[in-house]
């Protein structure tokens, strides 16, 4: 008798993550919203509505590491995808 191993996640296996607490980093953010690194940081200079970063130390030097909350990322993308019904 031979036992095989199902590597597909099942319900039981597969965690679900809350988007207002889950952090994702530039290169997330860049897939969510089609931005790529520089337009990610003009649009933090320029848009207040874009989401802002959440430092991911304590450090406050330039290049310290920070994130994004998927939920802001997401519900941006959602504003702009009404923006566009709203112009049409």
């Amino acid at each position: 008798m031979s036992t095989t191993f199902n590597s597909q996640p099942t319900a039981t296996t597969v965690h679900q993550f809350d988007p207002n607490t889950v952090i994702i980093r530039i290169s997330e953010l860049s897939a969510i919203t089609g931005y790529a690194r520089p337009t990610i940081y003009k649009r933090l200079k320029d848009d207040p509505t874009f989401p802002r970063p959440v430092p991911l130390s304590d450090s406050k030097s330039r290049g310290a590491p920070v994130g994004w909350i998927l939920a802001e990322a997401q519900a941006w993308v959602r504003q702009r995808i009404a923006l566009r019904e709203v112009a049409a």
